[in-house]
């Protein structure tokens, strides 16, 4: 100041906390393992071209619609990871990203999309394709439910023809 008196800024004057990073790489299916490799190395790139230290690289193989992801349940829990790196949204999951992300920042954590959709109609027919895709999963999953029951219902009506 013009007086002499030199104020310091405390909080400027110290290092920044070194952010405890996190990568999370998910495929859908194990015919697409091969990808998960090279989405895990992009990722780290990434990190390391932004000057992120990556204290944990989390690989899964899983649905984006599916809510029972061990791996990404227990990064999610994980209170010393303050940023968690993906791809696209959608590895994440593919409903309620921004729950995910609201959630992560009341803790002051966060989670970081490397390709952010590059317009509203992207992130559109993006959002309309998980929709019909979750539906399909479900229609599926439960033709198979109803067909694994009928098998279990046979078998018990065939060992009850044995016992007569």
């Amino acid at each position: 100041m013009d007086t002499g008196t030199i104020i310091v800024d405390i909080e400027q004057s110290l290092p920044a906390r070194a952010l405890k990073v996190a990568i999370y790489a998910r495929v859908s299916s194990t015919e697409k393992k091969s990808n998960l490799d090279s989405q895990a190395q992009r990722l780290l790139a990434y990190c390391t071209a932004k000057g992120y230290q990556v204290a944990k690289v989390v690989k899964e193989t899983g649905s984006g619609v599916n809510d029972s992801r061990p791996k990404f349940i227990a990064l999610l829990e994980d209170k010393t990871i303050d940023l968690i790196v993906i791809e696209h949204k959608d590895r994440g999951t593919r409903f309620g990203f921004r729950y995910i992300e609201s959630l992560l920042k009341t803790y002051g954590r966060a989670i970081e999309v490397v390709n952010q959709a590059e317009n509203a109609n992207e992130d559109l027919v993006a959002d309309l394709q998980s929709i019909i895709y979750s539906f399909c999963a479900r229609l599926y999953g439960q033709r198979r439910a109803k067909r694994k029951t009928e098998k279990i219902v046979a078998e018990l009506e065939k060992g009850d023809a044995r016992c007569s």
